[in-house]
């Protein structure tokens, strides 16, 4: 029987005056058929779907309850949709999401083309072993999130030592029976509420600062100069692959970028761009077809939205059961 939506059951239920508890259970032993279910036995363990194989697919990791992570593969082609699943995997050790892998014919796994993942070397490992002439993109946006944090950790930093001396003038104040008055900005902002409220204005471009987040900035930038440094950087960054139109440009691009951080000297830049160039060749990768990893983080937001749906994971076999009915 084809998975039914859960608030279509419940009208059921409702209508036909059936106890909520009961129809459920009657709902999993009688009309779904799960006892049939041919993967019933591993689910837990693992969910294959080799005919859902596609030239392109993209590999996760995702939290099915209690924080317990599965390893996620999907066909980009079915968009999140029916026949999107290839397979749930529990945990993430290569050596056994290979082993379920490899039960799919290797010439069905020799016309897989492409896989998109984040920066996992484990994952990167399970893909140059299952599928051999596919190429490996690495996912444009959680690189970009390493330098967007960069950016954030020295911002954290100075909010921190921002609090601090907030603390220590409070407890002055206290002490000399003063009222403590901090130094506000002329937007109306202390330290630290400035570095607070500019979090958000650190992630985009100038051109789409709001006009008080532009005031924000310019005051942030003249009492941070660090900073500007860094927002800056970040930016110079994102243009690489904005303004990048095949692997060779990219990676001259990256190199302008790589050389600048070293003009800098910013330790977390530093860090950054050292892991960048560890991952060099998968990343130019996306300037090939400008995929990225989004299908699976739609396909993992999907997942918790029907997670949420049926009110958590109490029976994980029969959630993956009915996962497996609705993208399987």
């Amino acid at each position: 029987m084809a998975e039914e939506e859960p608030s279509s059951l419940v009208s059921i239920a409702k209508s036909q005056r059936i106890p909520a508890k009961e129809f459920e259970k009657q709902y999993k032993e009688q009309l779904s058929g799960f006892r049939e279910w041919n993967q019933k036995d591993h689910a837990e363990k693992w969910l294959l779907f080799q005919d859902n194989l596609g030239e392109k697919l993209s590999i996760d990791e995702t939290a099915i309850s209690n924080g317990e992570l599965y390893t996620i593969v999907t066909n980009k082609a079915a968009h999140g949709k029916k026949q999107a699943l290839v397979l749930t995997a529990e945990g993430t050790k290569t050596s056994e999401i290979i082993k379920v892998l490899e039960k799919i014919p290797q010439e069905s796994r020799k016309t897989v083309k492409e896989v998109t993942l984040d920066m996992s070397n484990a994952m990167e490992v399970i893909i140059r072993s299952v599928f051999p002439q596919a190429t490996i993109v690495t996912d444009r946006f959680h690189v970009q999130q390493l330098v967007n944090e960069a950016v954030q950790e020295i911002r954290m930093a100075l909010r921190r030592d921002a609090l601090k001396e907030d603390n220590e003038q409070i407890k002055l104040c206290r002490k000399e029976k003063r009222i403590y008055q901090p130094l506000m900005f002329k937007n109306g902002d202390s330290k630290k509420q400035l570095l607070a409220r500019s979090y958000h204005l650190l992630f985009k471009p100038e051109s789409k600062w709001t006009v008080r987040q532009t005031e924000r900035a310019a005051i942030l930038f003249r009492e941070f100069p660090e900073v500007k440094i860094a927002y800056e950087l970040s930016m110079m960054f994102r243009a690489c692959y904005e303004h990048s139109r095949s692997i060779l440009e990219a990676k001259v691009n990256f190199q302008k970028w790589y050389q600048k951080v070293e003009e800098k000297q910013i330790e977390q830049f530093l860090i950054v761009a050292e892991t960048i160039r560890l991952h060099e060749t998968t990343i130019l990768n996306y300037f090939v077809n400008r995929s990225t990893n989004a299908s699976a983080e739609s396909f993992n937001a999907k997942l918790k939205g029907f997670r949420t749906l049926v009110r958590g994971v109490r029976d994980k076999k029969f959630f993956l059961f009915r996962v497996a009915k609705l993208f399987g």
